[in-house]
């Protein structure tokens, strides 16, 4: 019995993360060029645009059009890079589309980061930093924070895992995309932050090559981010 429990967790993993499905998602060299082009002017909109935002005061009323803008130029920038694809995942001898393996991922993940809040909240240094980011989730409005962060992860998935990752091509795009959306977190000036970038950009950018789309990383991190913003602040209020 566990045997088989154990050989059919590996074959999810295997699947999820691990092994591509099919599919041929090459672009002609000047599509490619041009591709590459516009994530780079996006990425440097947006990072500046993302210090810029986190650089403000809890409570600022800029924090919420600042934030949006922010979102508007990863979304605006993944479109404009080139055509993205929503992806499959293997599931029962089918491809399907992988919405609830996204959920599902969502939900692990953020139960592992509040696992490692609670040993967070003992030490100064870092308890310092995670309070200083949800320092804001406290100052505002819920709704309006809730909206910015739910909008912010789906649109940072359009752009990191979408035309980031396809930007970089087929030399190592789940380490490389993972350490560019990691570079440019560092703008936000907070190492916690560049810390979840590095450990969640991981996963998302493995769902990323397994599924060959962005549907399973866009749920996988407005999911996270929903459980962080309701579970996360409160554990460290």
């Amino acid at each position: 019995m566990l045997g088989r429990m154990r050989r059919r967790v590996e074959a999810l993993v295997r699947s999820t993360f691990l092994e591509p499905v099919p599919r041929d998602h090459r672009q002609p060299d000047a599509q490619f060029r041009r591709r590459r082009g516009v994530t780079v002017v996006a990425l440097l909109l947006g990072a500046g645009l993302l210090g810029r935002s986190l650089a403000l005061p809890p409570g600022d009323p800029a924090f919420y059009p600042f934030t949006l803008l922010v979102a508007a130029t990863w979304l605006v920038g993944g479109l404009l890079s080139g055509p993205l694809h929503l992806g499959y995942l293997p599931w029962r001898g089918r491809l399907r589309r992988p919405a609830l393996t996204g959920i599902a991922i969502g939900v692990l993940s953020a139960g592992a980061f509040l696992l490692g809040g609670l040993a967070v909240r003992q030490i100064g240094p870092l308890d310092v930093l995670v309070r200083d980011v949800l320092g804001h989730a406290r100052g505002g409005s819920a709704v309006p924070i809730t909206v910015v962060t739910l909008v912010n992860g789906a649109a940072e998935e359009v752009f990191f895992r979408g035309a980031v990752y396809a930007a970089v091509g087929a030399r190592r795009p789940v380490f490389v995309s993972t350490a560019i959306y990691a570079v440019v977190t560092v703008a936000t000036g907070n190492p916690m932050l560049v810390f979840a970038a590095l450990t969640l950009g991981v996963v998302l950018a493995a769902l990323r090559r397994a599924s060959g789309g962005i549907l399973a990383p866009v749920l996988t991190h407005v999911t996270w981010s929903a459980m962080m913003l309701f579970l996360l602040e409160p554990l460290f209020r």
